[in-house]
This record gives structure tokens, sequence and C-alpha cells, in this order.
């Protein structure tokens, strides 16, 4: 089946037509309806994965013979103009039709005639729109797990630089042990690990081929479906197809979405935690950190001022991104089988939290890194560390004072009386006003006879840190090794 020369209608003439339904009806769409129902503005984004998909399922129908190779050939040459249209900012996107996919078809129609109107062969808005999303989002994906490898790689940058500067680690924001902050730098490092693990299973589930369910029940064309996702790179990792198996599944579901947005919600978690302590850090109760001046503001009345906006900001878009989790959700929670116009509406959600996970993890990347300088490609910028101020906080609140019950129970106490003995110094040292290592050592005999003058060492923040060398453990050996470990990984 070969296109015949026609001539070619305008692309008002075009957008009359485009509604397939139109005939049915006795009166036009309303104007009110048509900016309601239009999502053109928003998901023209799809426009390079609309294309694709249009070239993967045009190749197959012309391989299995329900469309002409003149015809094939008319698309793929409709397509490459269309393309340079919209990349040159030439394609007059219109919201008479509708969505990117009329507006693409339509202009295809334009140029190519016939063969154009041939390309909906076997298919339907409903299992492109599927098929569009889905690799709209795969490709944003692997940006996303680029940008985590960046942030991860900053984390271990400034991790490394500080194994040895001793952080006051808390639990319930009060002092409670000594730890590297190289250590708790790599504890940011291991979520957004994760997180990266997250995305790369929900790709899994997102990189699989709805087209050729059509409109909710298959089709009576002989589509190979299997070698449109092996051309769109739907495949699983020993490179069989992966197609959706349920016609009525494949229009409707938006598993994919959900999951993607709830995995990129535990990701702005992440990125809300480490910015709640980095605006902690860089208070002046704390002054722990410096943030570089370029991702700070000033105020307009205190001049003294250098706000933290953009760890605060990330802290409120985290409640944004978890709001369109909730959408989403709700959005299908009373959905029927199959295709509803509901699902328009998972478009803004899902296109605006890529957006916020991509701009947040870009940003922090640097804020934390620092940027290459251009003469020695070392990074600047970013966090800077005040070891003393750290330091002198963990000297505050007998940080070491579980040394000391560690201390007695390898001199042969148990546990528990030893945490008792403890407890009493600690009240001896709170009411003369000093630590538990500026205790005399005879004070601290008086608590129990075992008490030698090594204890002085336990009760240093430098050796309650070696001391604690176990796997995973805050000691400086410890920390290199796992350094060196998410050195090798992110490589």
């Amino acid at each position: 089946m070969s296109s015949s020369p026609t001539a070619q209608p305008s692309q008002d003439q075009l957008a009359t037509k485009a509604q397939a339904w139109s005939a049915l009806f006795s009166e036009p769409m309303s104007d009110l309806v048509k900016r309601y129902t239009s999502s053109v503005f928003f998901d023209k984004r799809l426009w390079q994965a609309d294309i694709a998909g249009s070239l993967a399922h045009a190749e197959m129908l012309a391989a299995q013979g329900i469309i002409g190779q003149e015809d094939h050939a008319a698309i793929q040459r409709g397509m490459a103009q269309i393309t340079q249209e919209i990349e040159s900012g030439a394609f007059e996107w219109k919201l008479d039709l509708e969505d990117v996919h009329l507006n693409i078809e339509a202009r295809l129609t334009q140029l190519v005639g016939d063969a154009g109107k041939r390309l909906h062969t076997g298919r339907s808005r409903n299992d492109q729109v599927a098929t569009d999303v889905r690799l709209w989002l795969r490709g944003e994906i692997d940006l996303i797990a680029d940008l985590l490898k960046e942030l991860q790689v900053s984390l271990v940058d400034v991790a490394e630089r500080n194994v040895d500067v001793i952080l006051p680690g808390f639990t319930h924001l009060q002092v409670a042990q000594p730890v590297s902050f190289g250590h708790h730098m790599l504890a940011y490092v291991e979520m957004f690990a994760r997180d990266a693990e997250r995305m790369q299973d929900v790709r899994r589930r997102v990189n699989v081929l709805p087209l050729g369910s059509a409109a909710l029940a298959g089709t009576t064309y002989p589509l190979d479906r299997e070698r449109v996702a092996k051309t769109l790179g739907m495949v699983d990792a020993h490179g069989a197809p992966m197609v959706c198996q349920n016609s009525l599944d494949a229009v409707s579901d938006r598993d994919f979405a959900i999951e993607f947005t709830a995995a990129a919600s535990l990701c702005m978690v992440h990125v809300s935690r480490l910015s709640e302590e980095l605006i902690i850090w860089m208070s002046q109760n704390f002054g722990f950190i410096r943030i570089a001046d370029r991702f700070t503001t000033g105020s307009s009345i205190m001049p003294q001022k250098k706000n933290p906006d953009v760890p605060e900001l990330a802290r409120g878009k985290t409640g944004r991104v978890v709001g369109h989790l909730m959408g989403l959700i709700t959005l299908m929670k009373g959905q029927p089988l199959a295709y509803n116009k509901d699902n328009q509406e998972d478009k803004e959600p899902l296109f605006d939290t890529v957006d916020t996970l991509k701009d947040t993890l870009r940003i922090f990347a640097e804020m934390v890194g620092g940027q290459p300088d251009a003469a020695t490609g070392r990074k600047q910028g970013g966090i800077t560390v005040n070891p003393q101020a750290m330091e002198q906080a963990a000297q505050k609140g007998y940080a070491t004072a579980t040394d000391l019950a560690d201390y007695l129970v390898k001199k042969g106490l148990p546990f528990r009386d030893a945490h008792e003995t403890v407890a009493h110094a600690v009240k001896a040292a709170t009411s003369h006003g000093v630590d538990l290592s500026e205790l005399p050592l005879a004070v601290l005999q008086g608590f129990h006879p075992a008490i030698e003058k090594d204890v002085f060492h336990a009760l240093s923040l430098r050796g309650s840190l070696e001391a604690r060398n176990t796997l995973g453990g805050t000691a400086p050996a410890q920390v290199r090794a796992q350094l060196a470990r998410h050195r090798a990984r992110l490589a």
C-alpha cells in the first residue's frame, strides 16, 4: 500500500479534522473545553520520544507489509523535517490539536500526505502516550543516575579531606559520641547510593513497551511488538524484548510513574535531611561550616546575614515532590480499566518531579563539592569546614561517657553496672562544671578502683574515635577503607 499524490491540506484544515471522532458530533468543541482538555503546552516535551516511537512503529509496519516502503520512506523524511523544525523553534504548536501526538501527526500529514495518515495504523493515542512517557522517563532516569553519582563523588571528596576532623555525633539532637566528619558525610553517600539503586530498579519496569496494545484490546493487524521493543532499546539485561503482556494494563498502567515519584521523593527526603544539617551547622550557634557565598543570600534589612537559601529551598521542595507522589496515587485510586482522561493529569506532577530532582541534585553536587578551577582542575568553593568549632562542641555533653563504660567493662564489670557507675561520674563532673577527662584520677578511682591512668586516653575525643575500629565504625582507618570502596564503586 503506497501513498498517492494528494493536495496538501493546510494546518488549520488539519486542526479542524484532527479529532478522529469529530464526524460523530453535531457541534464543535467549545473553546473553554479545548483549553481545559488540551495538554500540548506541557506534554510537548515528549516530542523526541513521540517521534522515536513513531519511527519504530513505522519501520515495523513496513517490515510486516502493513504499509508500503514508499510510505515508510515518506514518514522518515517528514519526521526528519519535523525534528529540524522543533529544534530550530519554527514548529507551531496548536491548541486545537490537543496534544503533542496530534500536533506532530498533523504536521506529518501536511508534509507527506496519506503516508502520514497511515502511520497511526495499529495503534491508539492510549498506547502511544504510554510509550512516549516511558521512553522520556527512561532518558531522565539515566540523567538522574549521573547526577546522583556526581553528588556522591562530591560528598566523598569532602569526606576524604575531613577523615580526622572530630564532629559531635548527635542523637535526639543531643551530643552523643564523637564521630569523624568524613564518616558523617559518608552516611549520606550510602543514602544516595541506595537512591541510585532504586532508580535503576525503577528503570527496568519503565523500560517495557505498551505500543501495539492500541486503545485497550490489542489490534487486528499482524504487529511485531517485540521488533519495536528491540528498536527502541526496551530490552532486558540479556537483550530480550520487554513488552507489556496485557493490553488493558498496558494502556492504563501508571505504576511506573508512581514508583519513580516514590523513589524521587525518598531521594529528596535524603536531600532534605542533609539540608537540615547544613542549615544548623551554618548557624552562628554552631559555626561548623561555611557555604560558598554564591549559594547564600543576604537580608534586605540586616546587613550581617548570610542565609542558607539553597538548603532551605531544597527542604521546601521536598514537600512539593512528596505532594506529587500523593497526587499521582490519588489520581489512580478510583480508575476502572482501561484508559481514562484522568491520566492526562499524570504528566505535570511527573514532569515537575523530574525537573525538581534534577535541579536539586545538580546544585547540591556543586554546593557540596565546589567547582573545578579552570587552571588547576581542582574543585574550589563548596563546603568549608571549621574543625576547631566542631571539636569544641564535641567536648560538651560528655561525649566520651560511653567510652568510660566500655573501659570498665574491659576491666570485668557487667555493662549495666558500668553504665550506672559512669552515670555517677557524669553527675559529679556536671556539678563541678568539668568534662570527665578533667576529673582527677583519684576522683575517678573513687567511682571504681579498677580505673587507672590509661583511662584518660579512653576519655579523649581522639581515643574515642580510634577505638571504634570495627566494620562500619567511625575510626579513621575504617573511614578510609569505606572511602576506597566508594571510590572504586563510583569510578
